[in-house]
Protein backbone atom coordinates (compact mmCIF):
# COMPACT_ATOMS: atom_id res chain seq x y z
CA UNK A 1 0.00 0.00 0.00
CA UNK A 2 1.13 3.45 -1.17
CA UNK A 3 0.17 5.19 2.51
CA UNK A 4 1.41 8.76 1.50
CA UNK A 5 -0.75 8.46 -1.86
CA UNK A 6 -4.10 7.70 -0.07
CA UNK A 7 -3.27 10.27 2.62
CA UNK A 8 -2.78 13.08 -0.19
CA UNK A 9 -6.59 11.75 -1.31
CA UNK A 10 -8.31 11.38 1.82
CA UNK A 11 -6.04 15.46 2.45
CA UNK A 12 -7.80 16.57 -0.61
CA UNK A 13 -11.18 15.21 0.31
CA UNK A 14 -11.26 17.21 3.30
CA UNK A 15 -10.28 20.04 1.92
CA UNK A 16 -13.50 19.64 -0.19
CA UNK A 17 -15.70 18.57 2.70
CA UNK A 18 -14.40 21.48 4.82
CA UNK A 19 -15.68 23.85 1.80
CA UNK A 20 -19.05 22.05 1.35
CA UNK A 21 -19.44 22.61 4.75
CA UNK A 22 -18.77 26.18 5.06
CA UNK A 23 -20.73 26.46 1.65
CA UNK A 24 -23.87 24.54 3.26
CA UNK A 25 -23.96 26.68 6.25
CA UNK A 26 -23.63 29.81 4.51
CA UNK A 27 -26.89 28.89 2.12
CA UNK A 28 -28.64 27.45 5.34
CA UNK A 29 -28.20 31.15 7.03
CA UNK A 30 -29.77 32.93 3.81
CA UNK A 31 -32.45 30.48 3.59
CA UNK A 32 -33.71 30.51 7.22
CA UNK A 33 -32.83 34.65 6.68
CA UNK A 34 -35.73 34.57 3.79
CA UNK A 35 -38.17 31.91 5.61
CA UNK A 36 -37.32 28.75 3.55
CA UNK A 37 -37.58 26.71 6.60
CA UNK A 38 -37.29 23.80 4.40
CA UNK A 39 -34.31 24.43 2.17
CA UNK A 40 -33.03 25.92 5.38
CA UNK A 41 -33.17 22.58 6.98
CA UNK A 42 -31.54 20.86 4.13
CA UNK A 43 -28.67 22.81 3.82
CA UNK A 44 -27.79 22.43 7.64
CA UNK A 45 -28.88 18.55 7.53
CA UNK A 46 -26.09 18.52 4.57
CA UNK A 47 -23.65 20.44 6.57
CA UNK A 48 -23.50 18.35 9.56
CA UNK A 49 -23.56 15.33 7.41
CA UNK A 50 -20.43 16.58 5.39
CA UNK A 51 -18.84 17.25 9.01
CA UNK A 52 -19.24 13.88 9.71
CA UNK A 53 -17.51 12.86 6.33
CA UNK A 54 -14.37 14.91 7.58
CA UNK A 55 -14.62 13.26 10.42
CA UNK A 56 -14.50 9.36 8.98
CA UNK A 57 -11.71 11.00 6.54
CA UNK A 58 -9.66 12.21 9.13
CA UNK A 59 -9.81 9.18 11.06
CA UNK A 60 -8.14 6.90 8.53
CA UNK A 61 -5.63 9.52 7.72
CA UNK A 62 -5.04 9.35 11.37
CA UNK A 63 -4.52 5.64 11.09
CA UNK A 64 -1.82 5.88 8.10
CA UNK A 65 -0.16 7.91 10.40
CA UNK A 66 -0.57 10.85 8.31
CA UNK A 67 -0.96 14.93 9.15
CA UNK A 68 -4.59 15.89 9.11
CA UNK A 69 -4.60 19.28 6.54
CA UNK A 70 -7.41 21.25 8.12
CA UNK A 71 -7.68 23.90 4.84
CA UNK A 72 -10.87 24.45 2.85
CA UNK A 73 -10.20 23.80 -0.70
CA UNK A 74 -11.92 27.09 -1.53
CA UNK A 75 -13.60 30.42 -0.22
CA UNK A 76 -17.32 30.28 0.29
CA UNK A 77 -19.64 31.52 -3.02
CA UNK A 78 -21.97 34.81 -2.28
CA UNK A 79 -25.02 33.08 -3.73
CA UNK A 80 -28.50 34.09 -2.24
CA UNK A 81 -30.51 33.26 -5.17
CA UNK A 82 -32.37 30.25 -4.08
CA UNK A 83 -32.47 28.26 -7.77
CA UNK A 84 -28.49 29.41 -7.51
CA UNK A 85 -28.17 27.63 -4.83
CA UNK A 86 -29.69 24.75 -5.54
CA UNK A 87 -27.97 24.59 -8.93
CA UNK A 88 -24.55 24.88 -7.28
CA UNK A 89 -25.36 22.40 -4.41
CA UNK A 90 -26.08 19.88 -6.96
CA UNK A 91 -22.98 20.57 -9.38
CA UNK A 92 -21.12 20.48 -6.31
CA UNK A 93 -22.50 16.83 -4.96
CA UNK A 94 -22.07 15.87 -8.75
CA UNK A 95 -18.58 17.01 -8.80
CA UNK A 96 -17.51 14.84 -5.24
CA UNK A 97 -19.34 11.58 -6.83
CA UNK A 98 -16.78 12.23 -9.26
CA UNK A 99 -13.83 12.73 -7.66
CA UNK A 100 -14.44 10.02 -4.96
CA UNK A 101 -15.14 7.48 -7.71
CA UNK A 102 -11.98 8.63 -8.67
CA UNK A 103 -10.06 8.27 -5.70
CA UNK A 104 -11.54 5.01 -4.66
CA UNK A 105 -9.86 3.55 -8.19
CA UNK A 106 -6.82 5.28 -7.47
CA UNK A 107 -6.47 3.74 -3.42
CA UNK A 108 -7.59 -0.10 -5.24
CA UNK A 109 -4.37 0.66 -7.74
CA UNK A 110 -2.52 1.22 -4.75
CA UNK A 111 -3.96 -1.72 -2.85
CA UNK A 112 -5.71 0.00 -0.16
CA UNK A 113 -8.98 -1.62 0.21
CA UNK A 114 -9.85 0.20 3.40
CA UNK A 115 -9.65 3.77 2.27
CA UNK A 116 -11.25 2.86 -1.62
CA UNK A 117 -13.96 1.36 0.85
CA UNK A 118 -14.37 4.39 2.46
CA UNK A 119 -14.58 6.51 -0.63
CA UNK A 120 -17.51 4.20 -2.12
CA UNK A 121 -19.25 4.67 0.82
CA UNK A 122 -18.79 8.37 0.50
CA UNK A 123 -19.99 8.45 -2.93
CA UNK A 124 -23.01 6.61 -1.87
CA UNK A 125 -23.87 9.37 0.73
CA UNK A 126 -22.89 12.06 -1.49
CA UNK A 127 -25.56 10.70 -4.02
CA UNK A 128 -28.11 11.00 -1.38
CA UNK A 129 -27.15 14.46 -1.11
CA UNK A 130 -27.59 14.92 -4.93
CA UNK A 131 -30.85 13.22 -5.24
CA UNK A 132 -31.95 15.69 -2.47
CA UNK A 133 -31.21 18.71 -4.15
CA UNK A 134 -32.41 17.58 -7.52
CA UNK A 135 -35.77 17.29 -5.81
CA UNK A 136 -35.89 20.25 -4.57
CA UNK A 137 -35.07 22.19 -8.13
CA UNK A 138 -37.64 20.27 -9.50
CA UNK A 139 -40.36 21.36 -7.16
CA UNK A 140 -38.90 24.90 -8.06
CA UNK A 141 -39.13 24.23 -11.59
CA UNK A 142 -42.48 22.67 -11.23
CA UNK A 143 -43.98 25.11 -8.68
CA UNK A 144 -42.07 28.27 -8.91
CA UNK A 145 -41.91 31.07 -6.53
CA UNK A 146 -45.05 29.56 -5.38
CA UNK A 147 -42.64 26.66 -3.78
CA UNK A 148 -40.86 29.75 -1.90
CA UNK A 149 -43.56 31.39 -0.87
CA UNK A 150 -45.49 28.63 0.73
CA UNK A 151 -42.47 27.75 2.96
CA UNK A 152 -42.28 31.47 4.37
CA UNK A 153 -46.77 31.07 4.90
CA UNK A 154 -45.76 27.69 6.84
CA UNK A 155 -43.09 29.47 8.98
CA UNK A 156 -45.35 32.50 9.32
CA UNK A 157 -48.19 29.68 10.80
CA UNK A 158 -45.72 28.70 13.37
CA UNK A 159 -44.95 32.09 14.54
CA UNK A 160 -48.38 32.66 15.23
CA UNK A 161 -49.32 29.61 16.90
CA UNK A 162 -46.39 30.34 19.04
CA UNK A 163 -46.84 33.12 20.10
CA UNK A 164 -48.90 34.72 23.12
CA UNK A 165 -52.75 35.50 22.90
CA UNK A 166 -53.52 38.99 22.09
CA UNK A 167 -54.13 40.70 25.30
CA UNK A 168 -52.46 38.46 27.57
CA UNK A 169 -49.28 39.48 29.27
CA UNK A 170 -46.13 37.52 29.92
CA UNK A 171 -44.77 37.95 33.30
Amino acid sequence: MKRDKSIELLNLAIADELSAVHQYMFLHFHCDDQGYDLLSTLFKRTAIAEMLHIERLADRVLFLKGTIEMKASEAVKQITDVKAMLEFARKSEEDAIEMYNNFAIECGTHADSVSKKLFEELVLEEEGHYAEFDDEMENMLKFGEQYLVLQSMERSKKKAMMAPPTGTTTA
